[in-house]
């Protein structure tokens, strides 16, 4: 054989074999399901969230009003308020103290109150003041709204003192922005992130449990133990519990002590409602563990659930700006109810009275993910 048929014998013999390793690849690709449709889903979920729920510039935002006189001035106001587009009126209070306790609690992100005497005081030139209080927890969320309040007077005043534009601003509003003043981005972020580091380790951690016993070959030795499934579930899980409570006192510790986020709440509150969101994400990647072939297949479902947490929960974007089934399930996801604890501890002092919808939520999440786990790996063992 000469050297130049050589050289294309081996020439020929590279890309056979090439190609021969190319066609085993697909066809592998092809068998592994869960794989491929993580491939599919992956950049149409990423597309449908950013062109469909997310909005930098949220309208239509929960807001409380304390309506302290029923006069055509302060429904005219009012009206302004919600020509906007940034203020949707949702709750009506009586006192001062439900107006405080719907902002603490995040059902409302702004409250506006009307004093009593508003009307005849503009009328007789004495400057009232109209106070508008928005939860500046996220700027982002609040900073549009209030600098749209320059024009609501305007708008107002023309319908019921003046045919044009008043000759001066006959009351004043006072925007008061609660809980972060300043607009400072870290009382915002920081808090955020002891919900976010907490949801991606955790769901790594566990979802990898039950697949790496599978891989190892140890599973069988486990199932001749005379053990239940919920045993060898909880004990799985509960020393990732402490491994969670070290993380989240690390990211609180350094955001305390170094960027100076306040902690005005209770510890042990936080602690206790900490319990349950590990636990919650916890039995969501054990679920996730019971469910795939291969520590792969493990990280890719622990990725697709962990991006729309981080995108639908309020971490990254105003929650409220979301359309209404963006926000439906936002509300299925546990980190958006810690998200909105952990601030509301740390930055308005609340206490478990004001997180009573976001504590019960958790639970009912918590009780749901580890029947849904327990159950998976029942049908695993048979």
């Amino acid at each position: 054989m000469s050297a130049t048929e050589t050289s294309n014998g081996g020439a020929r013999g590279f890309w056979q074999r090439t190609y021969a390793m190319l066609v085993k690849e697909f066809l592998q690709l092809r068998r592994d399901r869960v794989s491929f449709a993580m491939i599919v889903m992956l950049p149409i979920m990423q597309l449908l969230l950013f062109g469909y729920a997310i909005n930098t510039t949220p309208r239509n935002l929960p807001t409380a009003v304390l309506l302290q006189e029923d006069s055509d001035l302060g429904r005219s106001i009012l009206k302004a308020l919600q020509n906007t587009a940034y203020f949707r009126f949702t709750r009506e209070v009586h006192t001062v103290a439900e107006f405080d306790s719907l902002l603490e609690s995040g059902k409302v992100l702004f409250g506006v109150e009307i004093p009593r005497g508003f009307e005849r005081a503009v009328r007789r030139g004495d400057k009232p003041a109209l106070l508008v209080a928005a939860d500046a927890t996220d700027p982002v969320a609040s900073g549009s709204a209030l600098g749209a309040l320059g024009q609501i007077a305007q708008s107002a005043l023309k319908h019921d003192l003046y045919a044009g534009d008043p000759p001066s601003m006959p009351f004043e509003i006072r925007a008061h922005a609660r809980y972060n003043p300043a607009a400072e981005s870290r009382l915002n972020i920081v808090p955020g992130l002891v919900g976010t580091i907490l949801t991606m380790t955790m769901l790594i951690f566990t979802a990898l449990s039950v697949t790496r016993e599978i891989e190892r070959g140890t599973m069988e030795n486990l199932l001749a133990m005379p053990i239940t499934p919920v045993e060898v579930m909880l004990g799985k899980i509960i020393p990732y519990v402490l491994v969670g409570f070290l993380q989240a006192t690390i990211i609180i510790g350094i955001g305390y002590f170094l960027f100076h986020v306040p902690i005005l709440g209770s510890l042990s509150v936080l602690a206790a409602l900490s319990t349950l969101f590990i636990a919650a994400n916890l039995s969501i990647g054990y679920t996730f563990s019971t469910i795939a072939q291969n520590q792969l297949q493990a990280m890719q479902m622990s990725m697709m659930f962990f991006l729309p947490n981080i995108l639908l929960s309020g971490f990254m974007f105003p929650f409220a700006g979301m359309p209404v089934w963006a926000q439906w399930i936002g509300e299925a996801l546990p980190l958006t109810h810690y998200i909105r604890i952990v601030r509301a501890i740390m930055l308005k002092g609340a206490s478990l009275e004001n997180l009573q919808y976001d504590a019960i939520a958790l639970s009912v999440l918590v009780l749901v993910a580890m029947s849904i786990a327990v159950t998976r790996f029942r049908r695993t063992l048979d």
